[in-house]
């Protein structure tokens, strides 16, 4: 289940994901954060994911994040991932999307939620937490050079 967290604003949308994850969760929320991308008129947004209570994904589930998010790319600027203290455990959930995103995205253990969104809506990030960058956001394929160009 996927559910939107209340702390949300214009600037930067949050979610939270309980237990395993379904295509269908996350097509029954991509229309919300359509609703954010659109009232920003271009603009990027930030986004929050606290996967703190994530179980896992199905493939349906992965696909359509990734398709959502190579749709959304020029979109959403930055990623705070909000989790248990085990992060290099959420890395192989989150980044194969991040990499599409072209987002920067960081990880936040669960108590540092409100410097995440601090981080999610400004950039800005606190100093009272460490860096903790799961991906610097420049594409997966920004050094790709075809090998066969002249066919």
């Amino acid at each position: 289940m996927i559910e939107r967290l209340k702390d949300s604003r214009e600037e930067a949308i949050g979610f939270k994901v309980v237990g395993k994850i379904t295509g269908d969760d996350v097509k029954a929320f991509e229309p919300q954060i359509e609703f954010v991308i659109a009232r920003k008129k271009g603009r990027p947004i930030g986004i929050l994911a606290d996967v703190s209570q994530m179980e896992g994904a199905d493939w349906s589930a992965r696909w359509n994040e990734m398709r959502f998010l190579q749709k959304h790319t020029d979109h959403i600027a930055r990623m705070a991932v909000v989790g248990a203290d085990k992060w290099e455990e959420i890395v192989a959930l989150v980044i194969a999307g991040a990499a599409v995103l072209q987002a920067e995205t960081r990880y936040f253990t669960s108590e540092e939620i409100e410097a995440a969104w601090e981080w999610a809506r400004s950039s800005k990030h606190a100093e009272r937490v460490p860096v903790r960058t799961m991906y610097e956001g420049t594409g997966l394929f920004k050094d790709y050079h075809p090998e066969y160009t002249g066919l």
